[in-house]
């Protein structure tokens, strides 16, 4: 596909309609950045899939045009991307901020990709290409090391935010209002702005706000205390360790992910005192009073350390009737039922638990909320405005705030991954569409794993399998045994023997007809056993199990 002369190209791979696998990327003429390549994680439909991806087809058929990926923080839906991004296009340079570059390290020897060439970037850093002039500016997130990118295009300034929140109390660094002021003065072309809180009122709680409520908690714990957040909230980390330092406790950490990012921090001079932690061992036969666990599973992972514990099936740890569990978190749209019967098993053995609540603010979004969206909008002042990262519904609520904050609605843009954005002189405009389609990682698998798989799996979820082994002799056209029928999820065979009768007698007709009209096509055959079969097992049962025929081919016996 060719641009046309003299304007500039906007899309998204990933990120619109959808929370997670956030990629962007500006285009004008020969050249190409791109900004963030993360994942996303799988609803509950996706059966089996580890992962989502960015579909990246643009980029590798405009391979020699990508100057570089730029990455705004190092949470997983913004980074995630990076390894399977890397085996597909070439990428000259990754720049990306101190914290963020350790976690795409680790990310990348896991995988066992090489990739030397990441550049780590701060808000005096001002990379040129031919077209592109970037600039970074500091933003408040729940991660340390976050940034907003602005791209001095031809035709304009665009300026991505990345996650993003306003909080005048923070943990960690101010983001940097009177840059983004400045930014806004100079002139914004297009403003792309964070959406994920966009349908909340109000204005975030400050995390100071957090960090004070979780001290009061601590403080007044007498037993042990285990507690679970978001191993990337970094910031959230460095506050529960230095409150455990005053209190005298000392932190056993659990969870590969928990381990990694407190390995990060400190290599990052984020955590200074490496005294307070202790292994498991020393954890158990030190005084409850005297102990933090500090573990992954806010979310009510199955495998995750909580969940291990409250199951009591984790090597290290048990759990004890006085102990404090401490949910520094908010569930994930779709985990509330995991995290409650977590919560449940807890309570059975005795745990007083804390959640977040009207009286116990102990978690706090890292998003911007609607005033704080307005608020931005204000500083950067841009003349058209689209929306990013989050749900159709966030979106659209995200254009109707700037609508508010005086944004004339035809310069508002909700679109679609794929979807492209043309700024020339004259203005923007909705230009053209790429073909996107989500790719998904299974295991090993990536991308060969496509709507039909994830149809039959819904179906073996729901109404099983079934699988009928035949073993024909072709030559003498006979079978040689009855009909094997076996079942997974379908039904029990041992209490089912009528309806098994009736599918091998179903199965015999069917290849005496066959072997009758003189068919010896094994394909054929399955498929005729497939389609009878269907018909016949949804009459009778109202059910609908994947049918797999296994034909093996019999030889006669040869006389010498």
């Amino acid at each position: 596909m060719k641009t046309q002369e003299k304007e500039t190209f906007v899309f998204a791979l990933g990120g619109l309609g959808e929370v997670g696998k956030n990629m962007y990327a500006i285009m004008h003429e020969e050249e190409i950045v791109i900004i963030d390549a993360g994942v996303m994680f799988p609803e509950d439909d996706l059966l089996g899939i580890d992962y989502v991806l960015a579909d990246y087809t643009f980029l590798k058929e405009n391979e020699e045009k990508v100057k570089g990926l730029f990455i705004t923080h190092g949470h997983e839906d913004h980074i995630g991307g990076i390894p399977y991004l890397l085996n597909h296009v070439n990428i000259p340079v990754i720049y990306a901020p101190k914290v963020a570059s350790e976690l795409i390290k680790n990310k990348l020897e896991d995988r066992g990709v090489q990739y030397k060439n990441i550049v780590i970037i701060d808000e005096d850093m001002k990379p040129e290409f031919k077209y592109f002039k970037i600039e970074f500016f500091r933003t408040t997130h729940s991660i340390p090391d976050s940034y907003g990118i602005s791209v001095m295009t031809p035709n304009g300034r665009v300026v991505t935010t990345g996650d993003f929140k306003f909080d005048l109390t923070p943990i960690g660094p101010m983001a940097n209002l009177g840059k983004m002021a400045r930014l806004g003065e100079e002139g914004v072309t297009l403003l792309m702005s964070d959406s994920t809180n966009a349908l909340v009122p109000g204005f975030s709680t400050s995390e100071s706000d957090v960090d004070e409520a979780l001290s009061d908690i601590i403080r007044s714990c007498k037993g042990r205390i285990i507690l679970a957040t978001f191993a990337s909230n970094i910031y959230r980390l460095i506050h529960i360790i230095d409150t455990c330092t005053k209190n005298n406790r000392k932190i056993a950490a659990f969870g590969r992910s928990m381990i990694n990012s407190i390995e990060i921090a400190k290599s990052c001079g984020l955590i200074k005192d490496k005294s307070v932690f202790i292994t498991s061992d020393e954890a158990n036969k030190s005084k409850p009073e005297n102990v933090c666990l500090l573990c992954t599973g806010s979310q009510g992972e199955p495998l995750a350390a909580l969940s291990r514990i409250a199951n009591g099936v984790d090597a290290n740890i048990t759990l004890m009737p006085n102990d404090t569990v401490i949910f520094s978190s908010s569930p994930i749209p779709g985990n509330a039922m995991s995290i409650n019967r977590v919560i449940n098993k807890l309570y059975l053995k005795g745990a007083k638990v804390y959640t977040t609540s009207n009286e116990s603010d102990i978690h706090t979004s890292g998003h911007a909320k609607q005033d704080e969206l307005k608020l931005l909008l204000r500083l950067m002042k841009p003349k058209y405005f689209m929306p990013v990262h989050g749900e159709y519904r966030m979106l659209k609520e995200h254009a109707k705030l700037a609508q508010e904050c005086g944004m004339p609605k035809e310069n508002t843009f909700v679109l679609k991954n794929g979807d492209m954005l043309s700024i020339s002189k004259k203005g923007v405009h909705v230009s053209k569409s790429i073909p996107i389609n989500d790719i998904y990682v299974d295991g090993k698998r990536i991308g060969d794993i496509g709507s039909t798989v994830i149809r039959d799996r819904k179906i073996m979820s729901t109404d099983g399998v079934l699988v009928v082994i035949l073993n024909i002799d072709f030559e003498n056209k006979k079978l040689v045994l009855e009909p094997n029928i076996t079942t997974r999820g379908f039904v029990v065979v041992n209490d089912n023997q009528e309806l098994i009768s009736n599918i091998q007698y179903k199965v015999k007709t069917i290849i005496n007809s066959e072997f009758k009209n003189g068919m010896l096509n094994i394909t054929d055959l399955k498929n005729r056993i497939i389609l009878e079969l269907k018909s016949y097992i949804i009459e009778t049962t109202g059910r609908r199990p994947i049918i797999i025929p296994m034909i093996l081919e019999i030889k006669s016996s040869v006389q010498v």
